[in-house]
């Protein structure tokens, strides 16, 4: 393998594909990044086994080939060297050798043989998407995700392609953030499928907010394919809850709030709360909401907002960083608020597709 490529490109490759490498793997091949020069571009790969990360970056090639080299070590070279081309090559022993202007560098490789093959987008059915529209209902969803991984379903987010809708969703259990959007697909092709969070914060590290990503979903794996960038990844087996089932089918009572004004009051207020008393109550009464806390030992803190709101009076208690989540990811300017009582689930909505239902907390 010869090629000449530019620091710059060299470490847009490095970054797409870095954060998956484990410096801790049993099996050293984990903790290095494929290089594999062909034509005029190479490609850097890394894999864990559960997701793999492919990226195209542009390059002159004066021989084809291919070897493996630790990932955090050549991004630590490469971040050092001058801002110039970098000259890359390797030999039969894979050995890695990296000149820039004066530095040179050989780092010990290990044959590309070794590096466990990377599945290839044929599944049945592609789905075509922009990458802005999933990142976005990547980003509205996936805070809501159990990190318990004693129900590894949850540990997740759904995607389901049904009735002519994309669908994502995410839920601990305590709280369920949804998001859908309309897609063009055959009946035949309806699916649900279960990514792992490791995966989603790779999509939303990489995608971009323009340009078109293909989803092709085989057996137990799924590929994405945007930009110069290919990710496989498992799908997590077993069956998601039905989500539909925690959706209040009404509420009484709708109030409608600033989105910026409402976080603005849950984190002034949350700051007197603790781990042990994550608890802010909020209060619905005429042309306002009051946000309150109270905990022992610390203090007590206020907020009022003003909105036009003439239903009953409705006292209810939230976690608030729950409450805050859906507020932060969201970009609109205003919220709908919909509650029955103290004890039932509080359910967002926006002008978008979104939904989010909060479980209240029971207080004494």
């Amino acid at each position: 393998m010869k090629l000449q490529i530019t620091k710059s490109a060299l470490q847009v490759g490095l970054q797409a594909v870095q954060n998956i490498v484990s410096v801790r793997s049993t099996l050293p091949i984990l903790s290095n990044v494929l290089l594999s020069s062909e034509k005029d571009g190479l490609w850097l790969t890394t894999t864990d086994l559960d997701i793999s990360v492919k990226c195209r970056v542009d390059a002159t090639v004066s021989k084809a080939g291919a070897c493996t080299v630790p990932a955090k070590r050549l991004t630590g070279i490469v971040r050092e060297l001058a801002d110039t081309a970098i000259d890359i090559g390797s030999d039969e022993k894979h050995i890695v050798t990296i000149a820039c202007n004066s530095s040179l560098f050989k780092i010990v490789g290990i044959t590309e043989d070794e590096f466990p093959p990377m599945a290839k987008p044929d599944g049945k059915y592609m789905y075509h998407l922009d990458q802005g529209i999933l990142k976005d209902m990547l980003k509205k969803t996936s805070y809501a995700a159990s990190t318990d991984e004693t129900r590894y379903v949850l540990n997740g987010i759904l995607m389901s392609f049904r009735s002519g809708k994309l669908a994502v969703v995410a839920t601990d259990g305590r709280r369920l953030a949804l998001v859908e959007h309309e897609i063009d697909f055959p009946k035949e092709a309806e699916i649900d499928m279960i990514l792992p969070t490791k995966t989603v914060a790779e999509l939303l590290r990489n995608l971009g907010d323009e340009g078109e990503v293909k989803i092709a979903a085989k057996e137990n794996q799924v590929v994405f394919e945007f930009g110069n960038i290919t990710l496989t990844s498992k799908i997590i087996d077993g069956t998601y809850p039905n989500y539909k089932q925690v959706i209040p089918p009404h509420c009484d009572e709708r109030v409608v709030v600033e989105r910026e004004s409402l976080l603005t009051a849950l984190k002034r207020v949350a700051v007197l709360t603790t781990d042990k008393a994550r608890t802010t109550q909020i209060t619905f009464t005429k042309n306002k909401i009051v946000v309150t806390t109270s905990t022992p030992d610390v203090g007590e803190g206020m907020e009022s907002i003003p909105v036009k709101y003439t239903g009953k009076e409705i006292c209810v208690a939230f976690n608030p960083e729950f409450m805050m989540d859906p507020l932060r990811n969201l970009a609109v300017d205003e919220v709908f608020i919909e509650l029955t009582d103290d004890m039932s689930p509080g359910v967002i909505k926006c002008e978008t597709p979104f939904l989010y239902v909060l479980m209240p907390i029971r207080i004494t």
